[in-house]
């Protein structure tokens, strides 16, 4: 099927972001803390829990440590007080950037994101300022060399549980799903013993922009790596075509 993967820039993200393999791990602890004080510790009956469970597996997070933050989310639900903000703004050149947070102090965080943008020459905007740029979708990414799975074979598992569409890389495969459908093609994949490099819902952006100023890119690259940093930010999504 056809599609145009942007994996590497994933993959270049993912793996900056991974060099703090901790703030990793701290960021998929919220998002069970707050999952489970929404829907309850089980993830059969809480889909939210299990697609942040997804995510834990496909960020290495050992079962052991996934278990322990549910048990303890579920006895300390009166004490979990984080919640889900998002900022949308203009970094330079107009690159689209919308930023997903959980935190404690909504203020704190909002002078946090307000820094970073202002420092890379960029602003936020209103709500819905450029997230209509951007599309919700689950993907999940898989290595060729970890997969004994033919690719026709793989697009059909793929398929029949419910994916749209599914690309071939030279390296990888991209399978996109609607949020709806992704824990249901995820487990298909998972039932089948098929290793999952990335696993998520995300949003992707509906066209990318490159950028050929140097200055423009170090400003740009300034502001994400403020918001990366910054332990209240869950995820950055760009319409920036990485070089």
């Amino acid at each position: 099927m056809s599609g145009h993967s942007k994996f590497a820039n994933i993959k270049h993200k993912k793996e900056k972001n991974d060099a703090a393999k901790g703030k990793i791990f701290t960021i998929i602890g919220r998002e069970i803390a707050v999952a489970v004080k929404e829907g309850g510790p089980d993830p059969s009956n809480n889909f939210k829990l299990a697609q942040v469970i997804s995510k834990a597996k496909a960020n290495n997070m050992p079962n052991d440590t996934i278990e322990r933050g549910i048990k303890k989310a579920a006895g300390d639900v009166g004490n979990v007080n984080y919640e889900y903000v998002t900022y949308e703004g203009y970094g330079p050149n107009g690159i689209a950037i919308i930023v997903q947070a959980l935190t404690d102090n909504k203020n704190r965080t909002a002078g946090n994101v307000r820094s970073a943008f202002s420092k890379g020459q960029g602003n936020i905007g209103t709500p819905g300022c450029v997230s209509f740029m951007f599309d919700e979708k689950g993907q999940i990414i898989i290595d060729k060399e970890e997969c004994d799975r033919e690719a026709d074979d793989l697009m059909m598992t793929a398929l029949e549980a419910g994916a749209d569409d599914f690309t071939e890389e030279e390296d990888n495969y991209e399978i996109l799903t609607s949020p709806d459908c992704f824990e249901d093609v995820r487990q298909a994949l998972e039932s089948q013993g098929i290793a999952m490099i990335s696993a998520e819902v995300t949003m992707l952006p509906q066209t990318y922009v490159s950028l050929t100023d140097e200055g423009v890119v170090k400003n740009l690259r300034k502001t994400l790596d403020l918001l990366d940093n910054d332990d209240d930010v869950q995820a950055v999504y760009t319409n920036w075509e990485e070089e």
